[in-house]
């Protein structure tokens, strides 16, 4: 088995993606955090103590989209177009879904780096909260979508 990320010697190394094409590359990952019903509320009616979570959890999933070849070793450092935050209220969990939308054109994929703007938004509104609530659960974090490559595309609803 080839592995891409080992050289020769058995050696780590990021991939070499300067023959691959530049073409536009997407990706949308998303995740859920639920919680109590009193830390939901607290959450929504912005009185936390911290200050507004769901503001500071999209400031710190851009942050994270943004870091990701600091976290994640063999990614990529990435001139991204486009980072885009999405969150959704879900009262009857009750929690919330965090989507984060990345953008490029280039010649590696930014799937990490959406899934990473994910963790990190959501790990924000845990940190936030978790005086109120730390049976918080985060679950579901997963590529959503993403376009561009010679791997083609990916749509989480269509059939594999």
């Amino acid at each position: 088995m080839n592995l891409t990320h080992l050289d020769e010697n058995d050696r780590p190394k990021m991939v070499d993606v300067s023959s691959k094409e530049q073409t536009t590359r997407v990706a949308i990952a998303s995740g859920i955090i639920t919680m109590s019903s009193k830390a939901y509320e607290n959450v929504v009616s912005n009185q936390n103590k911290k200050g507004p979570v769901l503001q500071t959890a999209v400031i710190a999933a851009i942050m994270g989209t943004k870091k990701t070849p600091d976290l994640i070793p063999m990614c990529h450092p990435l001139l991204l177009s486009g980072i885009n935050c999405d969150v959704e209220e879900l009262p009857q969990l009750p929690g919330f879904k965090l989507t984060v939308t990345t953008k490029l054109a280039g010649q590696t994929g930014v799937e990490m780096e959406a899934l990473t703007g994910v963790s990190i938004g959501l790990l924000t509104i845990y940190d936030m909260v978790k005086a109120i609530d730390k049976g918080m659960v985060i679950s579901d974090v997963q590529l959503e979508h993403k376009s561009g490559g010679k791997n083609g595309d990916f749509d989480r609803g269509e059939k594999r």
